[in-house]
């Protein structure tokens, strides 16, 4: 990275500026980082063509502090996209590519026996999970069970091996991928974990222009690569700003009513009712703010708005619920009830 340097060493933002609520202070540093997401798009558009709404929403998790699932067949750059953000972002990235016999041991590591001076002891041997942005391949294809490992991680940020807590570094995100259920060797991830990510993001095919401009830049005896725009700890500057954004009733209120009105118990649309099995939780409501927050800032606005919240409002809450059987022998999808819901907002 040392040759890169210097696209980032310019205007750093300052955590001791973000110290008050003060306005000034925030509209300073909201302009910093906008100058700072410009250099951060730029770099990731050279690498990744032609999803342009697939990297807004995987930046807004990493603004929010969270994790995201990105999901979509095989071959459309997810990994790259991961590979490309870890090098943007100045962050220190592994792998894992998720294999039915993957166990939890290979994912958060393991203790081994040690005998030194005719003395033995235990030594913890850390896994790929120590790291700040993990990268976690193809994630269904493992077992439940190892998928369950990393449970703790992504909740608490820290892992227990042998009853002793290893804390994990910071920033710490999961960008998993996802296959589509319906192919063969894969195993729906557990509801639990699923509420653990942020954002489930769709990664869909590129359009006839971006395919061509990724056909010929890709091919060719050279190809580009990524260069640091941001550091690590501008990451989390910025994700200390996101937290600092004003945040209006009108804006608070749409979103419980989105989340509340999802939940069957607490709906009073009779469609949700009768077909919606399980609703999203509190964990929904809390991502739909700061994820309106960090969109709110990635577009250089001072305060999120209910727009913000409609944008939103199908990557929060598609793996967050669930509908009935009788729902599906009705034909109703889950997009239908969301944008059900979206509709009684305006």
């Amino acid at each position: 990275m040392a040759g890169s340097s210097q696209s980032f060493s310019s205007g750093t933002l300052s955590h001791a500026g973000l110290a008050g609520d003060d306005p000034n202070t925030i509209i300073a540093a909201t302009e910093a980082l906008g100058a700072r997401i410009v250099q951060v798009r730029a770099a990731i558009g050279r690498i990744i063509f032609g999803q342009d709404e697939v990297i807004d929403q995987t930046l807004i998790t990493l603004l929010s502090g969270g994790h995201v699932l990105l999901v979509g067949v095989p071959g459309l750059g997810k990994s790259r996209l991961v590979e490309t953000l870890g090098v943007v972002l100045g962050m220190a990235t592994k792998r894992i590519q998720f294999t039915p016999d993957l166990m939890p041991a290979d994912i958060l590591g393991s203790e081994v026996l040690d005998e030194a001076e005719g003395r033995r002891s235990f030594r913890f041997v850390p896994g790929p999970v120590f790291c700040q942005l993990l990268m976690a391949d193809e994630i269904n294809r493992a077992s439940p069970r190892t998928q369950s490992a990393l449970l703790q991680a992504m909740q608490e940020q820290r892992v227990a091996i042998g009853g002793v807590e290893h804390v994990l570094p910071r920033p710490f995100h999961v960008l998993a991928t996802q296959n589509p259920i319906e192919q063969e060797g894969t195993y729906p991830l557990p509801e639990a974990q699923l509420d653990r990510f942020l954002l489930e993001v769709n990664v869909s095919y590129p359009d006839r222009d971006a395919e061509r401009t990724m056909l010929l830049a890709t091919t060719g005896a050279q190809e580009a690569r990524p260069v640091q725009a941001m550091s690590a700890e501008d990451l989390m500057t910025a994700q200390a700003l996101v937290r600092r954004l004003p945040v209006g009733e009108k804006v608070v209120d749409a979103i419980l009513a989105l989340v509340r009105g999802c939940r069957p118990e607490t709906a009073a649309d009779d469609i949700v009712r009768r077909h919606v099995a399980w609703g999203p939780g509190p964990r929904a409501a809390q991502a739909l703010m700061l994820a309106s927050r960090a969109r709110a800032l990635l577009g250089g606005r001072l305060a999120p708005s209910v727009d913000d919240v409609v944008a939103l409002a199908h990557p929060v809450l598609r793996h967050r619920m669930a509908l009935s059987f009788s729902a599906r022998a009705d034909g109703i999808a889950l997009t239908d009830v969301i944008d059900r819901m979206v509709e009684k907002l305006g």
